[in-house]
């Protein structure tokens, strides 16, 4: 698996996101055998719904499957509770995370819960996110659930 075409990917929807005027977090869900299942970015700004992270918005891209246990979610920031928690309820096996700088996320707990946790620390995510969370710091308190 191509950790680092795929985070690309990734990458390319939370530049797409903050083009927009939104929260700059993309995701795509890979099968085993590499095939892009689904992808998106957060659409909190765009669709004015606070539960489209980037891996939900992959996640509601690639629809009804009868298992994502051999699946591959790769996220440009460390999922938040909610995302995690989704993971972790679908037993996608694996998460490849671009950014832990600026937050932290849920590394642990998807751990605790037998998931691959791969941490790249992807210097255009990691820079992505420092600019927005300096540009728009109350938008950044919004997205993941207020002060």
């Amino acid at each position: 698996m191509d950790h680092r075409y795929f985070m690309d990917r990734a990458y390319t929807h939370a530049l797409k996101s903050y083009q927009q005027g939104g929260c700059p977090i993309g995701a795509v869900l890979v099968d085993d055998n590499g095939d892009v299942l689904g992808e998106g970015h957060n659409m909190l700004v765009q669709e004015g719904n606070p539960i489209i992270h980037g891996e939900m918005a992959a996640m509601r891209a690639a629809g009804r499957m009868a298992t994502r246990r051999n699946t591959t979610m790769y996220t440009t920031l460390s999922p938040c509770m909610m995302c995690a928690g989704t993971i972790v309820q679908f037993k996608i096996r694996r998460v490849v995370v671009g950014d832990t700088v600026n937050s932290a996320g849920n590394v642990d707990f998807l751990r605790e819960h037998g998931i691959e946790v791969i941490v790249m620390d992807h210097r255009a995510c990691i820079e992505l996110i420092e600019k927005f969370r300096s540009e728009k710091p109350d938008l950044w308190t919004e997205d993941w659930g207020g002060a």
